[in-house]
């Protein structure tokens, strides 16, 4: 019977972006588990019914993202429907989502640096999920004004970062504008007292075509000035000398007439 199962151990929520997976050991051999999801005010639901698996994907159970659940994981032999005894059970900590859920990586929609302004636009994560016409909700359509999203930005190939903060989808913020710049972002709960900061977005980095004299400095002015000095000198010489040898042969031309 019930009392000769293992019941589960080592059970751990992982939840990014309101996608939440159950975890546990061992695998099962000879006997089987089923998920119940409790809540504090909803009705228990079952998932994962009669699994040999070691995980279970509950998240359309948790739609209620503000209750705090836990989790019971039965084991059960299906060959003892008929049986009336409660099955042995584990059960997990307590898990809020709202509260506990990771901040998936944003998205980086677009980024620009002109002059002295780098601007970046972000895309929201997406959950799993739907308003009723079908499509998504972000996570910022659940936290609303809890989230807010930080811009960490420096001088590429320096270690000293600057950040900006928005509740928006937004960033301007000023630079050097003959420096290129990296930067990511991430989400932030700053009403969390654990799991504050978000999964961080890829690093991307600006490419300003910098004017030959940020990089080389006077040296380049230097030489430029001795060409620009050198050209226009051989802008007035030139035309002298063709002046002189166009008189010089005109005078030529004229010599045998005057020996005439």
């Amino acid at each position: 019977g019930y009392a000769k199962l293992p019941t589960a151990v080592n059970i751990t929520w992982s939840s990014i972006n309101f996608k939440t997976i159950l975890q546990w050991q061992p695998k099962p051999s000879g006997y089987f588990y089923t998920v119940e999801i409790h809540g504090k005010t909803s009705d228990i639901k079952k998932k994962c019914i009669l699994t040999t698996e070691t995980e279970c994907d509950v998240t359309d159970a948790l739609r209620n993202v503000k209750e705090t659940y836990t989790a019971h994981i039965l084991s059960v032999t299906p060959v003892e429907m008929d049986n009336f005894e409660e099955p042995l059970f584990a059960v997990s900590e307590k898990f809020t989502p709202y509260n506990q859920t990771v901040i998936g990586k944003p998205e980086i929609k677009n980024y620009t640096q002109k002059g002295s302004k780098l601007n970046v636009m972000i895309n929201d994560p997406l959950t799993p999920y739907t308003f009723p016409n079908g499509s998504f909700l972000s996570i910022q359509d659940i936290f609303q004004y809890d989230l807010e999203y930080k811009l960490y930005y420096w001088k590429d190939k320096s270690s000293g970062k600057k950040d900006a903060t928005t509740k928006s989808h937004t960033f301007e913020v000023t630079v050097d504008s003959t420096n290129n710049y990296c930067f990511y972002v991430q989400g932030i709960i700053p009403s969390r007292r654990e799991n504050r900061n978000g999964q961080e977005s890829m690093v991307l980095c600006t490419s300003v075509e910098g004017n030959i004299l940020d990089e080389y400095g006077a040296e380049v002015f230097i030489i430029i000035a001795v060409i620009a000095i050198a050209v226009i000198t051989l802008a007035i010489v030139i035309p002298v000398i063709l002046c002189k040898r166009k008189k010089a042969k005109a005078a030529r031309e004229k010599e045998p007439l005057n020996g005439v």
